[in-house]
């Protein structure tokens, strides 16, 4: 009878164990469980908002590259200074086109969006307003932990990207984006593909590389790559801007 009581009470401490420390489990995982897509957004868009408090006056060079279907030899490159003063003044020079003529027109096109874009932030900003998000998954992204989110734009706009954006666990800034757009620019392009690489650049959050290729009508595939060389932090550079809004 006492071995039997002795066996009882074992069982009760067995499961009491198991049950406790299920409840200590599940406070783990609930602790280090992935957030919902809502979340991140919200995470997002918190850190986006610091980033911009950051924002300081500067100027980069960056360099252009055109390759056509074959990408061993550029088939023209570009140097560009682009000076920006927060918060919505941008401008550009080109220092430098060698090589094709259509790789300097690509250049100022693509910077004439920007200078665009940047006095229109909210329509572009990655907030639920312009795209509705899925989580797809985790990956590791140079070297850092990532949540992927699916982005699906709310409106066919050339401005808005069809694609996946990789955003830091840890400070929710964004690393990566790629797509389509969810309208093409132009007739004369095809098969439209976008990619955007995210850095720190002296304590800013910017981009600082892109790569997209197209089918482009009658001439075939090109791809431009471009990729930020030098940063200068300057009070000359916002006092120059503010020289040139006071003329305009």
């Amino acid at each position: 009878m006492a071995a039997r009581q002795l066996v009882g009470r074992k069982r009760i401490a067995v499961l009491l164990f198991l049950h406790f420390a299920g409840m200590g489990l599940g406070i783990a995982c609930a602790e280090d469980a992935v957030p919902t897509a809502e979340t991140i957004v919200i995470r997002m868009a918190q850190a986006r908002a610091e980033n911009r408090a950051r924002l300081r006056p500067y100027s980069v060079t960056r360099a252009y590259r055109l390759f056509g279907k074959e990408r061993q030899t550029a088939r023209s490159v570009v140097i560009a200074d682009v000076s920006f003063v927060p918060p919505d003044l941008k401008q550009y020079t080109i220092q430098q086109a060698s090589g094709t003529r259509l790789g300097e027109r690509i250049v100022r096109l693509m910077l004439d969006h920007e200078t665009n874009i940047v006095k229109n932030y909210d329509s572009t900003d990655l907030s639920p307003a312009n795209y509705d998000f899925r989580f797809v998954g985790e990956e590791e992204l140079s070297g850092q932990h990532c949540y992927v989110l699916e982005m699906l734009p709310r409106r066919k706009d050339k401005t808005l990207l069809r694609g996946r954006i990789w955003v830091d666990s840890t400070t929710y800034l964004l690393h990566r984006a790629e797509g389509e757009p969810a309208k093409i620019p132009s007739w004369w392009l095809r098969e439209v593909r976008i990619a955007l690489v995210y850095g720190d650049a002296n304590g800013m959050w910017l981009q600082t590389a892109s790569e997209s290729t197209a089918d482009v009508r009658f001439l075939g595939r090109h791809t431009m790559l471009s990729r930020d060389v030098e940063y200068k932090m300057s009070e000359l550079v916002a006092a120059a801007r503010s020289a040139v809004q006071k003329g305009q």
